[in-house]
């Protein structure tokens, strides 16, 4: 399976990457959070587990998911509490292990890279430039919004910029695959971010011109 993914990489022209959960590692850092949030509106909380088989996007279904009544408050409103929080407490997550090796592996190829994310943009260029990311990257592309609803048509500018090419798109989430299905690329999904194997196996049905990995650290091991 590495040496299929690692020659299968060299066959694309540019990698489109996803952001939180598939470079950034904040999983744990985001299921604290909801449980905080849980615990506030006296909901019940979750365990690690469960967190990773209810988180979908977008992001407002997995609210409702967890029990939160958006007739007797705004999902605007409890979304920017996450959010606010998420932002004061961020530098407590970091970078998967290895990642650097890899961007810098992949343009030792001649293979472009770019990020495409449902994070802001704003924040998003922040956090590329803080990890000092910024070299490794053509395009980085994020939302003008912090609610995390989709990145589909973000995806379909980034592709426009990127012209013709084969193009493989990496993300941890079945909203990665969809993504890459609408735009015309492939995609690898890394079971080691913010949706389980068995989630991502499950919800993959029906999609082709993809692979699920273990772990970001397996595709040039």
């Amino acid at each position: 399976m590495v040496y299929i993914v690692k020659t299968m990489i060299e066959n694309y022209e540019h990698i489109i990457w996803d952001w939180n959960g598939t470079i950034f590692n904040d999983v744990d850092l985001s299921v604290s959070l909801i449980n905080d949030l849980l615990a506030k509106y006296g909901l019940n909380l979750i365990t690690r587990m469960e967190y990773l088989n209810y988180f979908t996007m977008p992001v407002k279904e997995y609210y409702a998911r967890l029990g939160f009544d958006f007739s007797k408050y705004s999902f605007e409103i409890v979304g920017r509490e996450w959010m606010d929080e998420y932002e004061r407490r961020k530098f407590e997550s970091g970078l998967y292990d290895g990642i650097k090796e890899i961007l810098a592996k992949i343009n030792s190829l001649n293979i472009g890279q770019s990020i495409l994310s449902a994070y802001s943009q704003h924040t998003l260029d922040e956090m590329v430039d803080h990890y000092g990311l910024r070299s490794y990257f053509n395009f980085v592309f994020g939302l003008d919004n912090i609610y995390a609803a989709s990145k589909m048509h973000q995806g379909k500018k980034l592709m426009e910029k990127l012209g013709n090419g084969k193009v493989l798109l990496i993300g941890d989430m079945i909203h990665d695959l969809e993504v890459a299905n609408e735009i015309g690329a492939d995609c690898l999904l890394l079971a080691s971010g913010h949706q389980s194997y068995e989630k991502l196996n499950s919800l993959s049905a029906g999609f082709s011109n993809f692979k699920i990995l273990p772990s970001i650290n397996l595709l040039f091991a």
